[in-house]
């Protein structure tokens, strides 16, 4: 049988359902408390996104924990189970071959707020409110 050719685009898509399904997995293991880690279970952690490589190869999940507390705690212990979390993924995913895991912590959000401080600063909402024919 031909192996099957896929064009870019469809190759993205692949991707991104792929990392969508390895956060999926992610979230319902760390919700169940199927990890056997003290620190990993008394948190509420949220998987917020997942980045595959191309090859599926790699996958970096970045996480938050929902109270934002001991988040250098809470990653450093996901990564001391990342065996256990890629064995678990890869059983669940059924690819040829598992992702290698990465965690790290999302900073999204304070990047998110950083960004809605200068906005609402009186000399940027000044310069947005002018009208740039004056």
């Amino acid at each position: 049988m031909a192996r099957q050719q896929f064009t870019p685009e469809q190759h993205s898509v692949r991707v991104l359902k792929v990392a969508e399904r390895v956060r999926h997995i992610l979230s319902e293991l760390l919700a169940r408390q199927e990890v056997h880690d003290e620190t990993v279970s008394a948190a509420n952690i949220a998987v917020t996104e997942v980045r595959m490589t191309p090859d599926l190869k790699n996958a970096t999940a970045y996480v938050k924990p929902l109270l934002g507390k001991d988040e250098d705690e809470i990653v450093k212990a996901l990564r001391q189970n990342t065996a256990f979390l890629q064995k678990e993924v890869a059983k669940r995913l059924g690819l040829k071959f598992a992702p290698k895991l990465k965690f790290r912590a999302d900073e999204s959000f304070e990047e998110a707020d950083r960004i809605e401080k200068l906005l609402s600063d009186p000399r940027v909402a000044r310069d947005l409110d002018s009208d740039p024919e004056e």
